[in-house]
Parts: structure tokens; sequence; C-alpha cells
């Protein structure tokens, strides 16, 4: 068995990668992009390592302003996060792939499969994605339900990271880090809570959507309406665990990610 591990570092002229922690077990057939939570990296995906089979490629996503980019700004709107994110995974698109976007992530995945498509309906030689694998996230016409926590102080934004299980309590021992933790959180959730469509627009490849059982900041009702976002095949999986299931429950969510990815890929 071969094993691929990739985390190349890029020279000092080179674009930035959008891909760090790259992982596979033997040749790659289909590639997983993952797409973190708000102030998430590429480290919260490093359980599912274990978890995979042979063919399936990892390619964790790492956003500007957190790890190997945390003196990148981030753009300073989500449509510019998105085009300016679609241009680095471009040179990726090669293999069959899907999206796997947890929380933000997820409308990250379903903003570049909406342009992706978009391009390759409009002439474009660009491969469209086999799946859009949304999880603990709200769909988009559903309100937020509740009031902002971006736009309140660091103090406010600490105890809801906390009471959600987003912050573990040995973080409030290391002030620098946490300040840029925050920095990143409070961006990734300003565009999550801003987002709102009037109404669905459906993507053209299956879609899934996973939904943690005792997730309280999307709940399984408010998942549970990214049904009306595709055309293609659509599916609920109701995961064990609250909103970061995808971490606390990895062998759980690879298996269900996976089951789904053998329905439309050569995995």
């Amino acid at each position: 068995m071969t094993t691929h591990d990739t985390a190349s570092a890029a020279g000092p002229l080179a674009p930035p990668s959008w891909i760090s922690a790259r992982y596979a077990r033997g040749v790659p057939r289909v590639r997983l992009f993952c797409l973190p939570h708000a102030g998430g990296g590429v480290g919260v995906f490093s359980p599912w390592r274990a978890h995979l089979p042979n063919g399936v490629e990892l390619a964790p996503v790492e956003l500007p302003g957190r790890g190997s980019r945390i003196d990148e700004p981030m753009p300073p709107t989500m449509d510019a996060l998105v085009e300016a994110l679609l241009d680095g995974l471009r040179g990726e698109l090669d293999l069959p792939y899907a999206f796997f976007g947890h929380s933000f992530g997820a409308l990250l995945g379903y903003e570049l499969t909406l342009r992706i498509e978009r391009e390759a309906a409009a002439g474009g030689a660009v491969r469209t994605p086999s799946a859009l694998l949304v999880s603990g996230s709200r769909a988009p016409h559903v309100p937020l339900g509740r009031g902002s926590v971006a736009s309140g102080d660091d103090a406010g934004l600490i105890d809801w990271l906390s009471g959600t299980g987003g912050l573990p309590p040995e973080l409030l021992d290391f002030p620098d880090f946490l300040r840029d933790l925050l920095r990143a959180v409070r961006s990734d959730m300003a565009f999550a809570e801003a987002y709102l469509a009037a109404e669905p627009e459906p993507v053209g490849c299956p879609l899934a959507a996973f939904a943690g059982a005792e997730d309280t900041v999307s709940t399984v009702a408010q998942v549970e309406p990214w049904d009306r976002y595709t055309t293609a095949a659509h599916a609920l999986r109701v995961l064990p665990g609250g909103h970061y299931f995808p971490q606390s429950h990895a062998r759980e969510t690879v298996g269900a990610v996976l089951a789904e990815l053998t329905a439309v890929a050569a995995v």
C-alpha cells in the first residue's frame, strides 16, 4: 500500500496554496475537498485519515487568516472569497471530485458548485463536481434564527463558542493564539450570518446533507430544507453528536460521506 502525504511548502514567489495536509492511500481516483467551519483550519479533518479507503484523496482547504496562511487577510466579501477560492482550486479539478463543507464551509461549497456549474453550462472547460456534501448548516433560504454573534465583543464570542463546543477551554491560556482564532472566526461568521438566499437555487449534481442529532447551532430541522437545492439525487443523514460531529464522530461521518461518494463516483 502506498500512502501519499503531500504538504509541500510553496516558494516565496509562488501563489498561496489553498490545499494543505493533502492525504491519500494508494493512487487517488476521487478528490474530496474539505471546507472547514468558521475559523477552522485543515487540522479539523486530520481524524478522517484513519478511516479513508484506497483511492480517496483528502484535500483540506486552508483559508486565509489561519494555519499556514495566518498572515493573509480574508477577502472583504463572501463573493470575493468564493471567487478567490475557485481560482485557487482550478488546477485541482483534474480528478472526479466532491465538495464537503461543514457549517460555514457548506455555504462555500454550495457557492463554488453554483459557479462551476454555471461556467460549464456557458461552455467553459471545467469539470463539475460529482457531488455536493453539506454538513451542519442551515439551508441558504432558512433564516439564522438568532442574533448575530460575529458583531458582538470578544467575551460574547468566546462564551458562544465555549457553549457550542467550538472552543476547548485550554485555549484560553494562550491569548496570542486565541486572538488570531477569534479574528478568523469573526470574519467567517460575519459572512455566514449575513448569508440568506431569497429562494433556493438548485445545483445539478447530487447533494447530501448531514446533521448532528444534538446540534443546537444548525438543527436537523434547519438542515432538512437542503433537499430543495438539487435537481439530482438528495439524501439527509442524521449523525450522532453536536455541531462539531465531523470531529467528535469522525468514523461515523467519514462512513456516511463515503457511502454518498460511492453512489456517484468510482470510490
